[in-house]
């Protein structure tokens, strides 16, 4: 599927069938993402495009070995159409150690996995995003799960619910600590086990275990292999 107009930028380069499929399955989310206000770009690691957009850029993609590299510019493009299909263009866009600094009165986030970038660009306080393509194993669950959000997954009919199920939850809780770093500061949690989750329809409801009033819905999709999970500040 091709959008190129919609991504604000060149065609991406053409995909294998599997990115191909994730590909659209994200595009597919756009009505979506646009009803909670919210801007799509997506570019490949070797999307053509990818290329440090300044100074500021061209330092920190320096610094990084390839594979880094190759992600990090791939997202820095995802976040410059994201931006442009909200109407801001941006010419390069720093970081703050980790964290994408992305032009004043907006927010956002980016993400990647298996050479796919996908970031999102809003008018809002504070947003998070992730992108997960590969399973996760089941023996992972306890650096992910509390005791009290195991039901899920210790409950799923077969292994193959149960890690899709880990997936759902893992990505959930990656997208809500962008979202709180954003939003919290130093107060934001600082692990994924200092966040609660419980299910609600269409993803999850999460919060840091340390301030149970400061709550964020998680949407939580499928996008080919994988899911895709949003988190939109303010709390509800």
């Amino acid at each position: 599927m091709r959008d190129a107009a919609a991504s604000g930028a060149d065609a991406l380069p053409e995909a294998a069938p599997g990115r191909a499929a994730t590909e659209a399955a994200l595009l597919l989310l756009r009505p979506a993402l646009r009803a909670d206000g919210l801007s799509l770009g997506l570019a490949y690691a070797d999307d053509p495009s990818a290329r440090p957009g300044g100074p500021g850029e061209r330092a920190s993609a320096a610094a990084m070995p390839p594979p880094r590299r190759r992600d990090f510019l791939a997202g820095r493009c995802a976040a410059r159409r994201a931006l442009a299909e909200a109407g801001h263009p941006a010419a390069e866009i720093l970081r703050s150690g980790r964290r994408p600094l992305f032009p004043g009165g907006f927010a956002g986030s980016i993400s990647h996995s298996g050479g796919l970038a996908v970031a999102l660009a809003a008018r809002v306080p504070a947003l998070g995003c992730d992108l997960e393509l590969r399973g996760l194993p089941l023996e992972s669950a306890h650096i992910v799960l509390g005791p009290d959000e195991r039901g899920p997954v210790d409950h799923a009919p077969d292994r193959v619910a149960a890690e899709y199920r880990l997936l759902c939850t893992f990505s959930a809780k990656e997208a809500a600590y962008k979202a709180f770093g954003a939003l919290l500061g130093e107060r934001a949690p600082a692990t994924l086990l200092a966040l609660a989750t419980r299910p609600v329809p269409g993803g999850f409801r999460a919060w840091p275990r340390s301030l149970p009033g400061h709550v964020i819905d998680v949407r939580v999709r499928p996008a080919g292999p994988g899911v895709f999970s949003w988190a939109v500040a303010p709390v509800v």
